[in-house]
């Protein structure tokens, strides 16, 4: 019964992230154009863009590497799914948890980059091949500063003893803040805005779109996808939207509600898991929404060196007062 349960708990969990992924898409988008002063789609667009790329031909182009630009969009798919497994959702654990860490999930994380660099260098296009070029190097930088801030938590939550440390169930049960001296709040939130920093660029949302710009490249990596293979680029795209943001609020903001009003049994965790969504929408808004309004697309040189320079710089900051926390505490 217990492979059952973990099945439907499963089921539940993805059709649920899939849910909150495309009404959150939706309300990006039309929060964006109010910001801007248009009036924007309704919020059912992200969902009738699925549906119609459902419906269009799959087209592979006589120049690319069939069964590696097909593969692409799936394993992109696949990758974003699982990594939707093994996040807490409000006060209810990881439903893969046991089955793997945070390290994994950094992993995951990084899955579907690849697979849209790699169907883009696949697709036989230039402008694709010069989207996956950006795509590489983009991920080269941003993926530092956000293994730093997850292997502070992690190492801080092991030098006092909580195990296993790696454990996103562990992490989320045991937020630092109370745990920490006034030197480790100011590193765990120097950690905090790096993360949120890397948040755009790993949706490649802009300024980070640079795989992608329409208006440069065609849509880059994406140029010569159509039909099902983008509506599965599309769909991990949706999904990894709640995935990054579960990870930012299971890092640094995993409280409850529930708990401090009393409320306890099935309605603490109806709760917990409401607030839980309004946590991920503040997430997606201030660090996807309002950057994308306020900024212009950057250049990749200006990406790289934003990540690997101060991005990085203030995410080793955080990880230093938190070892300078733990030697004035002593523990």
């Amino acid at each position: 019964m217990s492979g059952v349960n973990a099945l439907w708990q499963a089921i539940l969990v993805l059709v649920g992230g899939g849910a909150v992924g495309f009404l959150y898409k939706g309300l990006d988008r039309k929060l964006a154009a109010r910001l801007q002063g248009r009036i924007g789609p309704p919020l059912r667009q992200p969902v009738l863009d699925v549906i119609k790329l459902l419906l269009k031909e799959n087209v592979v182009p006589r120049t690319a590497i069939p069964w590696l630009f097909r593969a692409a969009p799936f394993l992109a798919f696949v990758a974003a799914t699982t990594a939707l497994l093994y996040l807490p959702v409000g006060s209810l654990r990881p439903v893969l948890s046991g089955y793997g860490d945070l390290v994994l999930l950094l992993y995951l994380l990084a899955v579907p980059a690849l697979a849209m660099a790699m169907g883009g260098f696949a697709s036989g296009s230039p402008y694709a091949v010069v989207g996956a070029q950006r795509e590489i190097v983009m991920m080269m930088s941003y993926e530092f500063p956000l293994a730093i801030a997850a292997v502070g938590i992690a190492w801080r939550l092991a030098s006092l003893g909580l195990s296993p440390a790696f454990s996103l169930a562990t992490i989320a049960a045991n937020p630092l803040w109370g745990a920490v001296g006034p030197l480790g709040w100011m590193g765990l939130l120097f950690l905090f805005v790096s993360l949120l920093a890397v948040t755009p660029a790993e949706l490649s949302k802009i300024p980070f779109d640079i795989p992608e710009a329409e208006t440069e490249i065609a849509g880059g990596l994406l140029v010569e996808y159509s039909g099902v293979s983008l509506a599965l680029f599309y769909l991990a795209d949706v999904i990894k939207t709640v995935v990054i943001a579960a990870l930012v609020v299971a890092l640094f903001i995993p409280y409850g509600i529930a708990a401090p009003l009393g409320v306890a049994g099935v309605g603490g965790q109806v709760l917990d898991l409401l607030f839980f969504l309004v946590k991920l929408f503040g997430v997606i808004f201030f660090a996807v929404t309002v950057v994308r309004v306020a900024f212009a697309r950057l250049k990749v040189d200006q990406v790289a060196r934003f990540y690997l320079l101060p991005t990085t710089l203030l995410a080793l900051a955080g990880l230093l007062l938190l070892v300078l926390d733990k030697v004035v505490m002593g523990g």
